[in-house]
């Protein structure tokens, strides 16, 4: 019988075998950089918005907190847009012919929004909670970048999910004292710039019973730094001799304990200190699914 296949077919299935391996490979690494690319992620990228508003204008330059704006993001999941009120506060007494903000006059005189393009829009099955954050301190650098140094506002960072995991599975790398979440410039202590923390006993949120200063406060070396401390207001103690009412903390004496500071010249370091004393969750935990994914 005839042979049905010549002897170099074997190579050619072999060879044919390999090229469609590689195919396979170069297919998948293309779409995994395209996935990863900001043509997908919208990273680095200025979208055009109604009012070419100015972060590095408003912030650097003329010195406005976060929290002028974004009046929600201590207390809420959402950092929130300002209401054309805000800017109306401002744009009332200035600049108030310039061409460029007739959409924030017409909004005011109408009462329509101004339709904002949201630069950092997660999924919707995605669970971003702005208040967690603020207050165990992450600051907003971290995650928006250096908003006070952009003309235009865009994507810092790519927002999916493997880089909230990295925070999420070590987040020591990017905690903060809370006195430094708005500080745009906040770098982490060095062996040149030390951090010096305390912790003292408070009845507010745990991340403000942590104290933080950038200057030694003990210079001399006399022992540890002495600080007034009184009781929670409103406090009823016992019955007043006079009133009958009860006594609260105005009528008590105040104390005095001494306050230890622990100086920090890494970022590690302090960020494992902070996560002690923040309370913060294990990273397993951190890593769940449902922290995310309601």
């Amino acid at each position: 019988m005839a042979q049905v296949f010549d002897r170099s077919s074997n190579a050619l299935a072999r060879a044919s075998l390999v090229l469609t391996g590689l195919i396979v490979i170069a297919l998948g690494v293309a779409l995994n950089s395209l996935q990863r690319s900001p043509w997908v992620t919208r990273q680095g990228q200025r979208p055009d918005q109604p009012v070419p508003f100015s972060h590095k204008h408003h912030v650097e330059g003329l010195g406005l907190q976060c929290q002028y704006c974004h009046t929600s993001v201590e207390k809420s999941s959402y950092a929130g847009i300002p209401p054309t009120k805000t800017c109306i506060n401002c744009h009332s007494q200035i600049w108030t012919n310039a061409e460029l903000l007739e959409p924030v006059r017409h909004s005011w005189a109408t009462g329509e929004s101004i339709q904002w393009i949201r630069v950092h829009d997660l999924p919707d099955y995605v669970y971003i909670n702005h208040e967690i954050h603020v207050n165990k301190g992450i600051g907003c650098a971290s995650c928006h970048g250096r908003v006070d140094q952009m003309p235009l506002m865009y994507e810092e960072n790519t927002l999916q999910m493997e880089w909230c995991l990295n925070c999420h599975r070590n987040p020591a790398v990017n905690l903060r004292p809370t006195a430094e979440i708005y500080n745009m410039a906040w770098a982490g202590p060095s062996t040149r710039y030390p951090v010096w923390c305390t912790a003292a006993a408070t009845n507010g949120p745990t991340a403000q019973g942590v104290s933080c200063v950038t200057k030694d406060p003990n210079p001399s070396g006399a022992g540890p730094e002495v600080v007034q401390l009184e009781q929670p207001s409103g406090t009823n103690l016992q019955p007043h001799p006079l009133t009958g009412e009860g006594k609260t903390v105005s009528d008590m004496p105040v104390s005095a304990m001494p306050v230890s500071y622990v100086k920090f010249t890494r970022q590690v370091d302090l960020g494992q200190y902070l996560t002690q004393q923040y309370h913060i969750r294990t990273a397993n935990e951190l890593s769940s699914c449902e922290v995310c994914h309601r």
